[in-house]
């Protein structure tokens, strides 16, 4: 079942959404040559306390597997899910950070791609597609299209500009839990699938690789990398579908 969310429910999402936004801005400036993924998680988790939130992804089971930190630090050919360290950001380097909160009972999720210092043409390249595969997504999000018509654009956008989709890791319905229905897969067949409707709210995360859209896991049980070695993006928002369309809880403006 696809939970339908009133627009008092609704509200309540755009109060943790918007902790989500500010703390993962702040996050994207302090990803700085020098700074370590773990100075990042520190950074992430003193943030949430003072908002009075709480972390939605520390301690997050699946199977045995609990994830130990607040904030997921992935950096370049690693895709999603990067447990933060004491590994020091490179000028050059790309990191995904994906970031969540719990706030009076109901979750928010996003994630972006930011360069570190001076990047060549080609990570530029691969963050702005990624960016607009984001927005083409968000953009299917009315009353009345199908899950398929998401997919799509994010597929006809990433393959016609050479890259690889994810196809291992979707993107997820949000509310009271961080994992809802419906999966959500960055490909498909426009016009086929699950039909969208107000009141549903959704965390759309395209996840595009330079190369192959083939995936390894890491021994940590949780860390997804590229299968060639080569970089990835991530970008989401959690979006609230209206009667007039798309609601981007989570965006920074």
């Amino acid at each position: 079942m696809i939970e339908i969310k009133s627009p008092v429910e609704v509200a309540r999402m755009q109060r943790a959404s918007a902790i989500v936004a500010e703390i993962l801005a702040e996050l994207a400036e302090l990803a700085r040559p020098g700074v370590t993924t773990r100075e990042l998680d520190r950074a992430a988790e003193e943030r949430i306390g003072r908002r009075g939130a709480r972390p939605a992804f520390k301690n997050y089971r699946v199977g045995d597997n609990v994830f130990p930190a607040v904030l997921c630090t992935s950096v370049n050919e690693e895709i999603v899910h990067g447990i933060p360290s004491e590994r020091a950001l490179s000028d050059g380097d790309i990191i995904g950070l994906d970031f969540g909160v719990v706030y009076d009972g109901f979750f928010a999720d996003a994630a972006v791609t930011v360069p570190v210092g001076r990047v060549d043409e080609k990570a530029k390249r691969l963050i702005s597609t990624t960016r607009r595969c984001l927005d083409a997504a968000i953009e299917q999000l009315r009353p009345g299209n199908r899950l398929g018509d998401v997919g799509a654009a994010v597929q006809g956008i990433a393959e016609t500009a050479g890259y690889g989709v994810v196809r291992d890791f979707v993107g997820h319905g949000i509310g009271r839990a961080l994992h809802e229905d419906p999966q959500i897969p960055n490909f498909g067949i426009a016009g086929r699938g699950r039909a969208l409707k107000a009141g549903m709210v959704l965390a759309v995360e395209p996840m595009i690789n330079e190369g192959t859209s083939s995936v390894r896991m890491l021994a940590d049980g949780w860390t997804a990398v590229t299968a060639d070695g080569k970089r990835s993006a991530h970008f989401e928002h959690t979006v609230a579908i209206t009667a007039d369309g798309p609601m981007v809880l989570t965006s920074p403006n």
